[in-house]
């Protein structure tokens, strides 16, 4: 067992799934001790976890579907620019005003998206290669890795579909109007 150190919190130690070794629950206030021995004990539980290509391998479809999907997304972003383009008359000015500055942002959204998904691909891939050589450590890095890249994209993809849910918004406003516009004309 480890020595816990002494300050504060010396009775806040838990046990590890998985581990003989208590490390220092995570309260504030433990020692610089405390913080080394959960650190070290974190190591070696990554050395001596096995992780097979098998695992990494199961990124690949979830990937690949997530990258087609941000494709489709991109160019239903480049035919919304296109028929905004068309819209010619002086009632759509203040609607091509408002969607722009929400097209560019969906588009560097989209392009973020698409970057950490292929990065995360990449990553993925050079973690399947460090575990066929043999690294274990290395490979449940990368892996680690690949995982946060991924988490960052879903979240550049979630931020992208609050915008997009707020050009629908501006859509429908712009539609209602017309609307309202054209019963009053008939009164």
């Amino acid at each position: 067992q480890y020595d816990t150190g002494t300050t504060k919190n010396v009775n806040t130690t838990v046990m590890n799934p998985g581990s003989r070794a208590k490390v220092p629950s995570m309260r504030w206030g433990y020692s610089n001790r405390q913080s080394l021995l959960y650190w070290s004990n974190l190591s070696v539980q990554i050395k001596e976890s096995t992780l097979t290509l098998t695992t990494p391998a199961l990124l690949f479809p979830a990937i690949s579907l997530l990258l087609l999907a941000y494709t489709n997304r991109f160019l239903v972003l480049a035919q919304l620019i296109r028929q905004l383009k068309q819209m010619d008359t002086e009632e759509d000015h203040a609607l091509i005003a408002r969607q722009i500055s929400m097209l560019r942002k969906r588009i560097l959204l989209t392009k973020r998206m698409q970057a950490y998904g292929v990065l995360s691909f990449f990553v993925c891939t050079m973690s399947m290669f460090v575990l066929f050589v043999g690294a274990q450590l290395a490979g449940a890095i990368a892996f680690g890795i690949s995982l946060i890249l991924l988490s960052v994209s879903l979240l550049y993809s979630l931020y992208e579909i609050v915008i997009s849910t707020n050009a629908i918004n501006v859509e429908l406003e712009s539609f209602e109007a017309r609307k309202q516009g054209e019963a009053e004309k008939q009164e």
